[in-house]
């Protein structure tokens, strides 16, 4: 059963998007937000550290399609719901949650019905559903409690996020624990370990680890999905004319690239199948080519460039982008 502070905390609201975001859209807002407030940019910052927990637990459970659907169904009962035991302080959340179930159209039978709906309840009995293990009676609804998901965090280098390694983390506890980390995985992405979490309080499943995974930049390549990409300088007269370069890969060996005489700056090479390798397919490397400018001539090299500008096509490269201006 989810837990208490799920009524309690607006996950959207955290992170600043509507109720109905597409996972694409979840997933770019929250890249955007862990940049800003994750701790290696903002060292000793205890405010930033905090918030980056409250966005990254807000993402786990938005991002989990199974997690969100039942998140939204909690919510939609209201915050003041309570599940207490009877006799206890707040002992009438019972009422306030089932009220929201229809309990005055002629008792609690019905109330219960419409709440095991939600979660798919197909018997409508108290024994099974996703609220505790198959024991009969009230125990079914208040039985066995998982027990509490641990939260880890990492910081890996591009090449051992790209490639996949095993890791050992220390859990808190002190305790080390190993972590397989996938090839492919991602800046902000999360990996769970079933049942390595705190044991339940009344023998039912264990916990899980989350580790949530933070990348590094590389100095050179920079991921677009499963593609990687990078800027190569290349000279005026190798755009002009053409020439066959080297570009570096990832981890690898370097590939030669034909620039085709009169590349222009900004013109992107693909390189078959050198991207990310992970288990949803592999990627391909690409290659922006930029035209390097020389920041110092000597006095030969000056002179055959306005030689070359004397006799250079008299076309003004601007020309279309000032009628397109007066549009």
């Amino acid at each position: 059963m989810a837990s208490q502070d799920w009524f309690d905390k607006d996950f959207y609201k955290v992170l600043g998007v509507d109720k109905g975001v597409s996972a694409a859209d979840l997933k770019k807002t929250y890249r955007k937000l862990a940049r800003q407030y994750h701790p290696d940019s903002n060292p000793g910052d205890a405010k930033a550290e905090a918030k980056f927990k409250e966005i990254s637990e807000a993402y786990a459970v938005l991002s989990d399609p199974e997690q969100r659907e039942e998140y939204d169904q909690i919510r939609a009962m209201g915050s003041g719901a309570r599940f207490s035991a009877p006799g206890t302080a707040g002992g009438g959340g019972f009422d306030d949650v089932f009220s929201r179930f229809g309990q005055q159209r002629g008792g609690a039978s019905g109330g219960f019905d419409d709440f095991f709906s939600m979660f798919d309840q197909q018997g409508g009995g108290f024994g099974s559903g996703r609220f505790g293990q198959p024991s009969g009676g009230f125990r079914g609804f208040g039985g066995p409690q998982r027990g509490a998901d641990v939260t880890a965090r990492t910081t890996l280098d591009f090449v051992t996020a790209a490639k996949g390694e095993t890791i050992t983390l220390q859990g808190e506890d002190g305790v080390p624990f190993k972590v397989k980390i996938p090839a492919g995985v991602a800046d902000g992405q999360k990996i769970r370990l079933r049942g390595r979490g705190r044991p339940s309080p009344d023998g039912g499943e264990n916990g899980d680890i989350v580790v949530t995974v933070a990348v590094r930049p590389h100095p050179v390549f920079t991921r677009d999905g499963l593609n990687l990409r990078l800027t190569v300088p290349v000279t005026f007269t190798e755009a002009a004319l053409g020439a066959t370069i080297e570009v570096p890969t990832l981890g690898g060996d370097p590939v030669r690239l034909r620039v085709a005489p009169g590349t222009p700056s900004g013109r992107v090479l693909r390189v078959k199948e050198r991207g990310i390798h992970s288990s949803k397919g592999t990627g391909d490397l690409l290659a922006e080519v930029q035209v390097a400018v020389p920041s110092h001539l000597d006095d030969d090299a000056r002179e055959a460039l306005e030689r070359f500008h004397a006799l250079e096509p008299k076309e003004n490269p601007r020309a279309d982008l000032m009628a397109k201006a007066r549009q």
